[in-house]
């Protein structure tokens, strides 16, 4: 069974600093381009940040450019996202998103086959 498990979620203020974990099990995703999206109240995730198979390409949304950090280790199977200088609209779950073919990054949610449970983020004023 193939699990993505995100961790490190919590209540932080507003300034402050979190780095989430998304641990993959169950087959190896260190082929494929890894990503975080959050989805506050409402329908649709919005893409947060992507990275390539090797970690030599990533992007972000403008929302969080230079705030955001996008990393992995394929010998852990594990993406990160080191959040600094949070502000209270980056308050929403979180989720990591994976593919086991596509290579390179994208924005795009429908190119990730498989993605987490999610993590709550709250950041408050």
């Amino acid at each position: 069974q193939v699990q993505l498990v995100e961790t490190g979620g919590g209540l932080v203020q507003a300034g402050e600093s979190l780095t989430l974990s998304c641990a993959a099990s169950g087959r190896s995703f260190s082929n494929g381009a890894m990503a975080w999206f959050r989805q506050a109240p409402g329908p649709e995730r919005e893409f947060v940040a992507s990275i390539s198979w090797n970690g030599a390409n990533e992007i972000y949304a403008d929302s969080v450019k230079g705030r955001f950090t996008i990393s992995r280790d394929n010998a852990k199977n594990t993406v990160y996202l080191q959040m600094n200088s949070l502000k209270p609209e980056d308050t929403a779950v979180y989720y990591c998103a994976a593919d086991l073919s596509r290579w390179d990054v994208s924005f795009s949610k429908e190119e990730y086959g498989y993605w987490g449970q999610g993590t709550q983020v709250t950041v408050s004023s």
